[in-house]
């Protein structure tokens, strides 16, 4: 009787120190001979793995690290500046400045002289300083049947020209965008160009004498024409515009920034 006491109190005794052991190892704890251990490391709890992935992301987000949006900023300005360069044979401003000024300079100096062998039709004078006889003879020039076509004189026509031809060869007109200015131009040369070739056909082989303002009218429309072909053939039909269809080009097979 006292020994099966005995021995239900010793089982009661190890379950009770077995569940003992079983509830101090699931709270991190050991059991050493019936007595606690050392306490393991508590593991991250929930919230501060969270917090700290939250933190990762935030740091590997460009757009919230400042020296990163900097840095991709900076790369950025870097590559826009690198494309936004016209080309080498075309500037914002249409051909060359010098070509500019000196299409309009010859184009001023023919509507001065258009002018005064105008101004001398009409008054019948005689024209300063130009010889009355032998080869250079300006007023059997200026007199004959040919002085007029199609009943307009030739003086006429010339100030007609060469006051279209001022406004063409500005350099606002030079500058403009629109391809219908400088095809204009082109055109008005090549019709300028054919009617001196008659002129100076019918002043040598018709009346058999020339006119030296007239001649001078004739050496610029021909300048004015090789000018023109020069700069049609080295900016284009439309030099005012060509380096912005250029540049666009440029700018739209550049590489987009990040």
């Amino acid at each position: 009787m006292t020994a099966s006491k005995s021995s239900r109190a010793r089982n009661a005794r190890i379950g009770a120190q077995a569940s003992a052991a079983r509830n101090a190892t699931k709270g991190g704890t050991a059991v050493k001979n019936g007595s606690p251990a050392k306490s393991g490391s508590p593991a991250k709890s929930g919230s501060a793995a969270r917090a700290d992935g939250a933190s990762r992301t935030v740091t590997r987000d460009g757009g919230r690290d400042p020296g990163r949006a900097a840095a991709t900023r900076n790369g950025a300005a870097g590559r826009g500046a690198r494309v936004q360069v016209a080309p080498d044979n075309v500037t914002q401003s249409g051909p060359a400045p010098w070509l500019q000024l000196t299409t309009f300079l010859l184009a001023l100096a023919g509507l001065g002289v258009s002018v005064y062998l105008t101004i001398a039709h009409f008054t019948e004078s005689a024209l300063v300083g130009c010889s009355e006889s032998g080869l250079v003879n300006c007023t059997k020039v200026t007199t004959s049947a040919q002085s007029y076509v199609f009943g307009i004189p030739v003086a006429v026509l010339g100030l007609a020209f060469y006051l279209f031809a001022v406004a063409i060869m500005s350099p606002w007109a030079w500058r403009a965008s629109r391809r219908e200015v400088h095809l204009a131009r082109i055109a008005s040369m090549v019709v300028g160009i054919g009617f001196v070739l008659y002129l100076i056909y019918a002043e040598l082989l018709v009346i058999g004498s020339i006119c030296l303002y007239c001649t001078s009218v004739h050496a610029i429309t021909f300048v004015l024409f090789v000018l023109t072909a020069i700069a049609a053939a080295a900016w284009g039909l439309t030099p005012g515009a060509a380096w912005k269809f250029r540049f666009a080009r440029q700018l739209r097979l550049a590489p987009q920034p990040d």
